[in-house]
């Protein structure tokens, strides 16, 4: 199993608040450092300086970090059009030599699409949007000559299909969710990568199962991964300071995340192991809190 950083900074970060944070990763030995992609705070709170662009910060961080992975968990299909985002990551995977991966969703966070004038149409369309950009994001990555693709929302003709990515035949493609139908097949077809987010145990297991179906039903294999919030103290004093910084109940958070003492967190990556999870993403609330990961770093990845 390999863990992975994964931040959310529209609760207020800047990118060289994110920096420090990617670079505090690649040095104590995490896998990789992902963010999410949203443009408005969620929730109630202070913004601070606001978001940020993922793609334009995993760019910055390509070229100031040397191995680390970098990734989105998830971009909206809303937010680009595929033909330029399918640019746009190979750009930045090239930009990293080759150390990029790529999530990708149908969008659900309407406020910030009405805040800064992007279209959010109804669920049924956002996720035929979702299912047509993902079959050209990898089509225009690994066609060998031009890529043209006629579907009901995006029409490409003869697109040079340039510039390619590093990794071929292609940077990996996560595919998140719990959906019980249109989430299994599409994750099946064309995901490297399939990550259930901030579920119980039982739960993940019967996500991953619906996947695994799947995939063995048209021969295809998908890593399985899980996305949990993260809290890690070395005793009770310590975690309840770190629960009340990002306003979490504690005791939800063992239930629905990792949360306790290095060994208890331990215990269930064990029993996320067992499910199938090859990758598990730390959702990391409070950046400025770099013990923390030093603590998980020395008390947790080792063991792992």
């Amino acid at each position: 199993m390999k863990l992975r950083l994964f931040t959310e900074p529209q609760q207020g970060a800047t990118y060289d608040d994110l920096l420090v944070v990617a670079k505090a990763a690649e040095r104590l030995g995490f896998d990789a450092f992902f963010r999410s992609d949203h443009y408005q705070r969620i929730g109630e709170g202070d913004p601070g300086p606001g978001s940020t662009d993922a793609w334009i910060t995993l760019a910055g961080l390509a070229r100031e970090t040397s191995t680390i992975r970098l990734g989105t968990l998830v971009s909206p299909a809303t937010f680009r059009l595929p033909g330029p985002l399918a640019i746009s990551v190979a750009q930045v995977d090239q930009m990293s030599g080759g150390r990029v991966e790529l999530g990708i969703g149908a969008g659900w966070f309407d406020g910030e699409h009405a805040a800064y004038g992007i279209p959010f149409p109804p669920s049924g369309e956002r996720f035929g949007r979702f299912e047509e950009q993902v079959e050209i994001v990898k089509g225009l990555w690994t066609a060998e000559k031009s890529f043209s693709y006629d579907g009901r929302y995006y029409r490409l003709v003869d697109s040079p299909a340039l510039p390619k990515p590093v990794q071929r035949p292609n940077p990996p493609i996560i595919i998140g969710g719990v959906g019980a139908r249109r989430t299994p097949r599409l994750a099946a077809a064309f995901a490297d990568e399939y990550n259930v987010p901030f579920r119980t145990l039982d739960a993940t297991g019967e996500a991953f199962g619906r996947v695994r179906q799947a995939a063995e039903e048209i021969g295809r294999t998908v890593r399985l991964s899980a996305a949990q919030t993260v809290c890690v103290g070395r005793d009770q004093a310590e975690l309840d300071r770190r629960a009340a910084a990002i306003g979490t109940d504690l005791a939800g958070l063992r239930e629905n995340g990792l949360a306790g003492s290095p060994a208890e967190v331990l215990e269930k990556l064990g029993r996320l192991a067992e499910l199938g999870a090859e990758h598990v993403y730390l959702q990391v609330m409070d950046l400025s809190d770099l013990d923390h990961l030093e603590l998980i770093a020395a008390e947790v990845l080792p063991h792992v």
